[in-house]
């Protein structure tokens, strides 16, 4: 069988831990990544591993709980939520000051140049811009300013970098998709938090996003959710599950003459949509990325294609590290075994 693979790895926010995972069962199965390309989030965890420092990444970003994803969050008022230095300045104690022409493997990380309106590859020159530049969500982090570029996710325009590993002298290349549509019953695996962490983490977040210009306001007639005297500050990182678990604001409806009702006999209320306009920025950033990677997809099919469903977690769920790599692994085993087992 063939191991010495091209490893393609996507754009998906948070989702991009689950890489982690997938790197973890390729290498458990013997395949040797010989190359690399990525995207946002897949150009962070490309970047790492072709730099031999995966090993270092994990264990930092499993030991965060809440408070410590807090503490770097360092707020931004200009062209992004977050400015991103403390997250990638982290970064860059674990990698150190590298070139991408030395690392042990060739390695590609895709960036959007929004000056000149065109996909940038990075191949040589320092990994630490390289991977902040493909990273730099829009909406999110800041972009990254290189002379007269100005340089943002490359999930804008290539959320699956498949083109760049095409000419490389690999047996297979294996891409992951990070925005996959598919109904396969995947969920994240249940990692038990302190709650009394978990709230004060939300009420601080919920402190910063009310300095935050992002947050929808009511309109008109228009009437607040059931259980809210008023508007409440967007926390990014807090989905809708967690924000009301078990349909406690349905639940305290007041309820109405003809108002439909779930088969417990609670209010439904109505999804009016995004509650911010960062939320909105994002779930049409995540809309566009979907199309675009199916799009690759079909341009230049993978050996092996290797799909994590973008509902399995939200755009800025990235305190859900463990179960996201756990995720991975799980996905990626199913893969390989059907791939192996048809006798390729």
């Amino acid at each position: 069988m063939s191991k010495r693979i091209a490893l393609v790895l996507g754009s998906g926010g948070a989702r991009g831990y689950a890489h982690i995972g997938v790197i973890e069962e390729l290498e458990r199965r013997g395949y040797e990544i010989a190359c690399i390309a990525g995207c946002s989030m897949g150009a962070v965890v490309g970047g790492i591993y072709a730099a031999g420092k995966l090993g270092h990444y994990r264990d930092w970003i499993e030991s965060l709980d809440y408070l410590d994803v807090l503490r770097l969050v360092d707020v931004s008022f200009r062209l992004g939520a977050i400015r991103g230095e403390k997250v990638f300045g982290q970064i860059r104690e674990i990698v150190g000051d590298i070139n991408i022409e030395d690392l042990a493997i060739p390695y590609t990380a895709v960036a959007t140049d929004l000056t000149n309106q065109q996909e940038i590859w990075f191949q040589e020159g320092c990994l630490h811009q390289a991977m902040r530049a493909s990273a730099a969500i829009p909406s999110l982090f800041t972009p990254v300013m290189q002379g007269s570029r100005m340089l943002v996710d490359g999930g804008l325009l290539n959320p699956l970098p498949i083109v760049p590993v095409v000419s490389s002298h690999c047996d297979l290349i294996v891409a992951v998709n990070l925005n996959a549509t598919h109904q396969q019953p995947y969920s994240l695996p249940v990692i038990e938090r302190p709650p009394a962490v978990k709230k004060r983490f939300d009420l601080l977040l919920g402190s910063i996003g009310s300095r935050l210009p992002f947050r929808r306001r009511l309109e008109g007639n228009e009437q607040p959710l059931a259980g809210e005297d008023q508007p409440q500050p967007f926390n990014p990182w807090l989905n809708e599950s967690s924000a009301d678990p078990q349909g406690q604001q349905a639940a305290a409806a007041p309820e109405k003459p003809g108002a439909p009702k779930s088969a417990t006999g609670a209010i439904v209320i109505d999804n009016v949509g995004p509650a911010s306009l960062l939320d909105l920025i994002n779930q049409s950033f995540e809309v566009m990325q979907t199309s675009l990677a199916q799009y690759k997809i079909a341009g230049y099919p993978p050996d092996i294609l290797i799909n994590v469903p973008k509902r399995v977690c939200r755009f800025f769920e990235f305190y859900k590290a463990p179960e996201l790599i756990a995720l991975g692994r799980q996905i990626a085993r199913d893969t390989l075994d059907r791939y192996e087992g048809e006798g390729r």
